[in-house]
């Protein structure tokens, strides 16, 4: 079989075959996510944060973030609600890591090299290892160290932790998904924890006011007591005054209506109204008669 000029076709010339997707590139796929940031996909840098899905961020890239959500529309930190939903990480550095200056084209550079390592196994934290931290830490090691030193407590800090707590970095997708699924019942939980509290927390006040309200009403009738007790007492005081006043007003009025009474001689009269007597000092003395009664002595 031929065509024109001689030429022999092939099978692939003649028959049109479906062409396969084109594939992403796994190595490159997996140097972006543990050597970039999930949401500025920039270089990791100093300090390295985590969230509750196992997603690695720059901490200066999370706080951006939180301070103006419209900055980025990547949703690689939507569940981020604020700094308690990240935990920083403490990476133990690789000693053999050489950071690469430039990459000019003039030798061969291994892209798998991990600037951070498991400091219980020294596997390199580079993807081709799953990677685990306790959440309450935030201590970074191998899964393998994990399983063969099966302990209650991180073997880098000692801190205790639950089997729960632990977030696979970077995980498949079902890693992802059973993280999300426990992210979501801890918030849940600890929306209840805090719903129970603020309850608790207002039938304490509502109970202390009422204690104080049970107090204040003693208090009150006890010095309603005494208040009237005081009265009763000062009445008692006023009325034994005012019968000595009247026997005493009466006694003076008694010497008064006597004949041999002179209002010059009374110890309790004034000497202003002494003086509207001619019986008084100055009226002996004057020089003219008394502007109100008549004295024969001056006319």
């Amino acid at each position: 079989m031929g065509c024109d000029g001689g030429t022999i076709p092939k099978r692939d010339e003649l028959v049109r075959t479906k062409k396969k997707p084109e594939q992403a590139d796994k190595d490159a796929e997996t140097v972006a996510k543990w050597k970039h940031c999930a949401l500025s996909q920039e270089e990791l840098k100093s300090p390295i944060v985590s969230c509750e899905l196992g997603k690695l961020y720059t901490k200066d890239s999370v706080i951006g973030y939180l301070l103006d959500r419209t900055s980025s529309s990547h949703d690689a930190a939507e569940h981020i609600r604020n700094l308690k939903d990240i935990v920083e990480l403490k990476l133990t550095p690789n000693p053999s890591y050489k950071k690469i200056a430039a990459d000019k084209g003039d030798k061969y550079i291994d892209r798998q090299t991990s600037e951070y390592i498991c400091p219980v196994t020294s596997m390199e934290m580079n993807g081709r290892y799953r990677f685990c931290f306790p959440r309450l830490c935030g201590c970074v090691l191998s899964e393998r160290a994990f399983k063969e030193i099966k302990s209650d407590v991180c073997h880098r800090c000692g801190q205790p932790y639950d089997a729960d707590d632990l977030i696979v970095i970077n995980g498949t997708k079902e890693d992802q998904d059973d993280l999300r699924m426990r992210m979501e019942e801890r918030r849940a939980k600890a929306k209840l924890t805090r719903k129970a509290k603020k309850e608790s927390g207002k039938r304490k006040e509502s109970a202390k006011c009422k204690d104080e309200a049970v107090v204040e009403t003693k208090k009150i009738k006890t010095e309603t007591k005494d208040n009237k007790k005081l009265v009763k007492h000062s009445d008692e005081e006023s009325l034994s005054t005012t019968k000595e006043t009247n026997i005493r007003v009466m006694v003076a009025s008694e010497e008064k209506l006597k004949h041999s009474y002179r209002v010059a001689k009374d110890p309790g009269a004034s000497e202003a109204f002494k003086s509207l007597f001619t019986s008084h000092e100055s009226c002996k003395t004057q020089q003219r008669a008394h502007w109100v009664t008549y004295n024969p002595l001056y006319n």
